[in-house]
């Protein structure tokens, strides 16, 4: 307490008092809720409140806050004194790293005092750094929802048990290797995730969960699971994929209410008969059929090894040392060959979006994946794993080799890969070998030959173009050295549209490079072919140039007067010390230098269109697409089908990584609130090879009801990547200078469904809601979209539990596979719409949610409906209508 005034007391000398926070406080604090994690500063602000607005902010029954917020250990010590609160939020993952992880909150510990919040019944307390559970939450005797995922946990106090109250329990990723056995004590658990853990036995006691709905047990390393677990008759999903599992008991098969059992990936050499004829049961990735006789007696190499197949829901696996072939749902394969892995390994992948912050192209580069990151890092394999990464073919295959980049946390390196496409996808697939995980992607890079160089000389020439070489004489070099040679051919039609000169010409362009920062002891031969055109015979020395240019390309240098030149009919032979880019030219031109920068910038530019197209069937929903200038016709007849709009942008010039911005302007606006958005702009980056898109849902602040909106969408350069020469930087400055293109969108004037219309929501029109009556308080459309935002992937389990048919699930998920915020909204309404005349429906809204294990959701909704019986009840006695003599109006005051 004391650290948090001397806070708040430099605030005060900063001239923040007292209109600062009732400022807070009306933006912040609303009802009896305050959602704090939103704000970077949210802790601060929380501070600020509890000095000035401590009254209310001891009533607040819902918090949230980010505990990647490093005021979070001030705010500790005063979370006891919200002795209403009903629901804690105290999260991580609010922030990224520079590679797109997110960042665990801080939080390694709680107050003992905060066993005292007598009201807690959700805590959520994920992607923390806790190792072990703080014995303070066994006191909270109210608690019924408990989330401590993404933490470092290795076991579960004994006493666990005690949290007698407790329906939901989620401890997914952490590091448990036991569980106590009084777990089965939690008589009222329903739903309990100990998935991605390292669990290799499970108690007896957890048979006696009798009212559980769902277990997660999947990625541990259980081999077996006891028998007990067939009294739990409640239980409706059970999930135990990628674990060690030899044996299932039969009795699972008489689980009454079991609609999914789930046993992909594990050791299975039988299953039960009686489970193996169940409809809903999964065995995908086992060894059936394979008994233990003929796996003892076939030791070679060549037996089959167990193969697993993994959902796009999936993210790791477990690796043994019997090894393993692994295929993902984006097409990525692995092999894990026997012994690479002595003890049972824990495998996570993710795909990651490519962030020119991290992933560094270098010159001529393109990228043509996605960023494959494998987990743990830095574990050493006894033998190597072999990757298949699926990429998109380069355009100029000839000129490029395809290879897969690793990067180590410091810096990229290109492995040794291997190319192949797939017969009947006809995909093409980079295969590499590594001994350690770390961050993968596949790029086209310039062909590279090399060679070592020893004391008595070699001999070095390009596979591309075999008539450039490099010749090292014998005594070049006292100690062995590596030499990497590059070819970029540029084509006389190139040099003619960037000049506008059809008298330039230029040579391939050559790239050398060694690990050595010592010039060579001898001059080393360099020979290029003439430009095209020229030969000995026609040959104008005074119009030929060798030009030297430096590591980046930014100076470009003539050195024909510093080396000695040698012509025969068809090359050109010149000695060097030093390597870097060299470049030969035949031109009138004097001031060739600038010329070679302004060609070299422009050969890694690309022509780009953009295009704004809006889905027939619903036009708030609009495609945007940076596409090179030879794929636009393509992807426009692909599209037309289904979408309309302007023809496409003017042509831009952009290079490979470079970031650009979309801003919807003159009424027409998007969700503020999405991680790609900022400063109320769509942020892309631009790859060649990869899809520069994005489809999202606008809306309009106009009254649509009465005229369309005619708006627009600009496109902006955003932040200028590393590798963009300083000229091309400096020509990008100005007011006007980061516009690339605009393109007209209009939102057409709404149709009413019914018999009123409120207007555009997120993409919907929907009439009035108040769901609910007056006596009990309503659920309004704000109400409505509040939940929604909270909903998230659960939607499905929600709305089949508010009796949604599974058809109209599967409907709406379908018509709306793009956006998960519109089928989550079509969703409530759907069922919002067919309920509206039900005065149970909030009820039935309350139970939905709390079967689908969000009571986080079912606690606000009963705050919303507390809040509106207060409302009523002060509204009956301002005019006077309350009777106190009636008992049935007391007990609606009450």
């Amino acid at each position: 307490m004391q650290k948090m005034a001397e806070l708040l007391g430099l605030r005060d000398e900063c001239g923040e008092g007292t209109s600062g926070a009732s400022a807070l406080a009306g933006s912040c604090l609303a009802d009896n809720r305050l959602n704090l994690d939103v704000y970077l500063d949210g802790c601060r602000r929380f501070l600020q409140l509890f000095k000035e607005q401590r009254a209310e902010v001891v009533q607040v029954e819902f918090l949230r806050l980010s505990s990647n917020d490093r005021l979070l250990d001030t705010i500790l010590g005063s979370l006891p004194h919200l002795k209403h609160l009903k629901s804690l939020v105290l999260k991580g993952g609010h922030a990224r790293d520079e590679f797109g992880s997110y960042k665990h909150g801080s939080l390694t510990s709680l107050p003992p005092d905060f066993g005292d919040l007598r009201c807690l019944t959700h805590l959520d307390l994920s992607f923390n750094r806790l190792s072990t559970l703080p014995s303070c939450i066994l006191h909270l005797s109210s608690l019924r929802v408990l989330l401590v995922s993404h933490n470092s946990l290795v076991t579960l106090p004994e006493d666990f048990g005690c949290l007698s109250k407790l329906t939901f329990f989620s401890a997914m990723k952490n590091q448990l290797k036991d569980l106590p056995q009084s777990i089965g004590e939690l008589s009222m658990l329903q739903d309990l995730d100990l998935s991605e853990n390292a669990l290799e036995l499970l108690p007896e006691e957890v048979g006696n969960l009798h009212n559980c709905t769902e277990l997660d047990l999947s990625g541990n390393r259980l081999s077996s699971i006891p028998d007990s677990l067939a009294n739990l008759k409640s239980l409706r999903r059970l999930h135990l994929h990628s674990n060690l599992l030899v044996t299932v008991p039969a009795s699972l098969a008489s689980l009454p209410n079991l609609s999914r059992l789930d046993l992909q990936n594990n050791c299975l050499r039988a299953i039960p008969a009686e489970i193996q004829t169940l409809p809903f049961v999964h065995v995908r990735g086992n060894p059936l059929g394979e008994t233990e006789a003929s796996l003892q007696a076939d030791k070679s190499s060549t037996r089959r090894l167990q193969r697993l197949f993994l959902a796009s829901g999936e993210g790791s696996f477990t690796v043994t040392s019997e090894g393993c072939r692994v295929a993902l749902a984006c097409g990525i394969h692995f092999y894990f060959p026997p012994g690479a892995a002595s003890d049972p390994l824990r495998i996570s992948f993710r795909s990651l979006t490519p962030d020119p912050q991290w992933v560094k192209l270098r010159h001529h580069d393109v990228l043509l994946s996605r960023v494959l990151e494998l987990q743990p890092h830095g574990v050493q394999f006894q033998q190597e794993v072999h990757i298949w990464m699926p990429y998109i073919s380069p355009q100029t295959p000839h000129q490029h080799q395809v290879v897969v980049r690793t990067f180590s946390g410091q810096s990229w390196s290109d492995l040794t890969t291997r190319v192949k496409r797939k017969r009947k996808s006809k995909k093409y697939v980079a295969h590499c070998c590594v001994l350690h995980f770390s961050w993968f992607l596949v790029v086209s890079r310039l062909v590279q030959n090399e060679c070592r160089v020893p004391a008595e000389g070699t001999l070095l020439f390009s596979s591309v173009d075999p008539n450039i070489k490099v010749i090292f004489p014998p005594g070049v070099t006292k100690e062995p050295r590596s030499v990497k040679l590059q070819v970029l051919p540029v084509s006389a039609e190139e040099i003619q549209e960037i000049t506008a000169d059809a008298g330039c010409r230029a040579s391939p362009l050559l790239y050398l490079s060694q690990d050595s920062m010592v010039d060579f002891l001898k001059p080393v031969r360099i020979q290029l072919p003439l430009p095209p055109g020229v030969t000995g015979l026609n040959l104008d020395r005074s119009r030929l140039h060798i030009l030297h240019g430096d590591l980046e390309g930014q100076t470009w240098n003539d050195i024909t007067s510093e080396v000695v030149l040698e012509f025969t009919h068809l090359y050109a032979v010149f000695e060097v010390t030093h390597f870097s880019w060299y470049w030969l030219w035949y031109t009138t031109k004097t001031y060739i230098g600038g010329i070679a920068k302004k060609v070299y910038e422009r050969l890694r530019l690309y022509q780009v269109n953009f295009i704004a197209l809006q889905r027939k069937k619903d036009p708030e929903q609009v495609l945007l697409q940076c596409v090179p200038k030879h794929k636009v016709d393509p992807v426009l007849k692909k599209l037309q089908d289904r979408y309309r709009g302007p023809e496409p942008s003017d042509m831009v010039e952009m290079f490979e990584g470079e970031q650009f911005f979309a801003a919807f302007e003159r009424g027409i606006s998007i969700d503020m609130d999405r991680p790609d958005c900022v400063d109320g702009r769509l942020s892309f980056i631009f790859y060649s090879h990869l899809k520069n898109m994005k489809e999202i849902y606008v809306t309009s602040p106009v009254d649509r009801k009465g005229q369309a909106v005619k708006g627009q969408v600009s496109f902006y350069r955003g932040a200028i990547p590393d590798s963009i020469p300083e000229d091309a930087s400096r020509r990008r400055k100005g007011p006007d200078s980061l516009w690339l293109a605009t393109l007209p969108i209009k939102l057409p004037q709404l149709k009413p469904r019914w018999d009123e219309n409120p207007g555009p929501l997120y993409g919907f029109s929907f009439p009035p809601l108040n769901l609910g009556n007056a006596e009990t308080g309503y659920l309004t459309q704000a109400n409505l979209l509040s939940i929604a935002r909270r909903v998230g992937a659960d939607w499905q389990s929600i709305g089949l539990n508010l009796g949604l048919t599974y058809q109209q699930i599967e409907r709406i998920g379908y018509n709306n596979r793009e956006d998960l915020n519109k089928q989550i909204l079509d969703m409530l309404f759907s069922w919002a719409q067919q309920n509206s005349e039900d005065p149970g429906c909030v009820s039935k809204l309350i139970t939905a949610m709390k079967e689908s294990g969000r009571q986080d959701i079912a606690d606000e909704v009963e705050a919303i409906i507390e809040l509106g019986r207060q409302k009523y009840s002060e509204s009956i006695r301002r005019v006077g209508l309350e009777q106190e003599s009636s008992t049935e109006d007391s007990a609606i005051a009450m």
